[in-house]
């Protein structure tokens, strides 16, 4: 099985693009932080570690503290994929990601945007 390539890129490259995006919606790079640590289970120090490490997706995830089992709840369609259905358990942490930071751009609250 290949490993596709985004795996290996550091969240750090991406991360200022999540914050971009959530900005110019008029949204807060503290709400961007507060959807990945709901996601992850890390603490901001943690996460700020993580980036400053230039950690990969792959490690991000695998070594994520806890993974928010609500996170199941996150349904919809990214890159015109369900993310319900994605089977690749890794690809599937990603798009979650992705799309709650979607979810956030649009204007949707934060409390339906952490499933609360």
């Amino acid at each position: 099985m290949t490993t596709h390539r985004i795996f290996s890129i550091s969240v750090a490259s991406v991360y200022p693009h999540y914050v971009a995006k959530a900005e110019k919606k008029g949204r807060a790079k503290a709400e961007v932080d507060e959807i990945i640590r709901w996601l992850t289970g890390y603490s901001q120090k943690a996460l700020e570690a993580e980036l400053a490490n230039g950690t990969t997706f792959e490690d991000f995830f695998i070594h994520a503290p806890r993974l928010n089992p609500a996170r199941s709840l996150i349904t919809g369609v990214i890159c015109g994929i369900r993310v319900e259905n994605i089977e690749a358990p890794l690809m599937r942490e990603l798009r979650y990601l992705d799309k709650l930071i979607d979810e956030l751009a649009r204007g949707k609250k934060m409390e339906k945007i952490l499933r609360g």
